[in-house]
């Protein structure tokens, strides 16, 4: 199993942040390792995600776990587990009413080490989310 993972302190609310995450219009305003995502964020939906790093291929995932204010999992990849990418989201609420945000991506399936390979490095990607949603949502807190 490969994974990328940023975890941050962010001066905001977890339902500040948590509605931030949940407004895919918005993802192109705040994010800018996203260039947009289409559809509702909301537990079984299937959305789209179109990274700012290679705009040309866009990601359809799954929202797969939606625990309001607290978790979110978006499930994608390739049929028969070929390859699967799982991204959680999880907001920690702190004192004074930071939350410690963490984002991390694990991929899985056969395929991985040879897709792992040819894979541009989502670490900065991961850096770019995090730093812009706290921007975001310490703005609007």
């Amino acid at each position: 199993m490969k994974y990328y993972y940023v975890t941050l302190m962010i001066e905001a609310p977890p339902v500040t942040i948590w509605d931030i995450l949940t407004d895919a219009p918005l993802y192109g305003i705040w994010n800018p390792a996203v260039e947009s995502i289409e559809g509702k964020i909301r537990l079984g939906e299937t959305i789209k995600v179109t990274p700012a790093i290679n705009p040309s291929r866009p990601n359809s995932v799954k929202v797969t776990e939606f625990i309001p204010g607290r978790k979110m999992t978006w499930t994608g990849g390739m049929s028969l587990g070929l390859f699967k990418g799982v991204r959680t989201f999880v907001l920690l609420p702190q004192k004074n009413g930071r939350t410690k945000f963490t984002m991390r991506e694990e991929f899985k399936g056969p395929l991985v080490p040879i897709i792992w390979r040819t894979m541009p490095d989502l670490g900065p990607s991961f850096r770019e989310f995090a730093a812009g949603l706290k921007r975001y949502a310490e703005t609007a807190a």
